[in-house]
């Protein structure tokens, strides 16, 4: 296979064994409008799924040279999934990621690699609505790229998705990073590069659920803040701040009415109690924190690898 006109498809896989078949079947038709200018690989990462989807993956490997499997030992999660895939895509001049829900519509794919012809290094998939995304999700989205725009030096496009294509030059810088607990295309968005979008409308799943609970997408936006910025370590001391400011108030008032009136118009113990109080709050969000911090150095100074591979096929 001539590696000059290589593009990889990389597709993280978790309980998609019913729709893996129907993506492959998409993959193939769409993909026909520029198959004479470019050869096509297709990298199925089994994420650990319980179901039978690494049985399906097999028999589309056995049927086609083309698609690659790599069965993870457990499930590691999408973001490392989706590195491990690309960490394995040797020789390839793009890389496109997408879901395996048939929600990132292949039929994109081929004015992706039109806008990427013309000179975008990254091109990405912009979702402008989904017929099933329920509206705490929508919602939390809302509220988490407005967050992360605000206190990151990284600037995220607000509904960008996985679904995106990478020139050869930005995955080679994105094997550089070490870090283990990662957001996929937070780190993506820090390397910068020159990008272009693509718009979409995301159709509902064709089978099964989304892997994602809302337990997982608030573990990701943590994980996310905290490794693209240090504001909320700055808090407590912002906290910290504004409390002597209020206090110093409180007590030039109280001073002031005790010079002028002769009376204190609050007891020394109340206002130890307050004190008190507002100090054991402080202190308790910096220790939280801070804790947040030192976990991830802890995760990263034991330095595990990041994923683990049973096995791959037709490498």
């Amino acid at each position: 296979m001539n590696s000059s006109n290589l593009i990889t498809i990389v597709v993280p896989t978790y309980g998609e064994g019913e729709n893996v078949s129907h993506l492959y079947e998409a993959l193939e038709t769409n993909l026909v409008s520029v198959s004479t200018s470019y050869e096509f690989n297709y990298i199925f990462v089994n994420d650990g799924s319980i179901d039978d989807t690494c049985d399906v993956l097999r028999e589309l490997a056995k049927l086609d040279k083309k698609v690659k499997v790599i069965d993870l030992s457990r499930n590691f999660g999408k973001e490392i999934a989706l590195t491990a895939g690309v960490h394995e895509a040797l020789s390839s001049k793009a890389i496109i990621c997408l879901d395996a829900d048939m929600q990132h519509p292949p039929n994109l794919i081929p004015d992706m690699i039109q806008k990427w012809e013309s000179g975008a290094e990254i091109v990405i998939a912009i979702r402008k609505e989904s017929e099933d995304q329920p509206i705490f999700r929508w919602l939390g989205s809302k509220v988490y790229y407005w967050i992360i725009n605000k206190i990151s030096e990284v600037e995220m496009t607000p509904q960008s998705t996985d679904f995106r294509l990478y020139d050869n030059k930005v995955i080679e810088a994105f094997k550089r990073a070490t870090e283990r607990q990662r957001m996929f295309r937070g780190i993506m968005d820090w390397l910068g590069f020159k990008r272009e979008y693509v718009y979409f409308s995301a159709p509902k799943r064709m089978y099964g659920s989304a892997g994602y609970s809302y337990a997982k997408l608030f573990s990701l936006a943590v994980n996310s803040i905290t490794s693209f910025s240090l504001w909320p370590l700055k808090i407590a001391g912002y906290l910290g701040l504004l409390l002597i400011v209020i206090v110093s108030g409180i007590f030039l008032y109280f001073l002031g009415f005790y010079l002028i009136y002769g009376v204190f118009i609050i007891s020394p113990l109340a206002i130890v109690a307050l004190l008190n109080t507002l100090l054991i709050g402080v202190v308790l969000v910096a220790i939280g924190l801070v804790a947040l911090y030192v976990g991830s150095i802890h995760t990263e100074v034991i330095n595990r690898p990041l994923y683990v591979v049973r096995e791959k096929i037709n490498f």
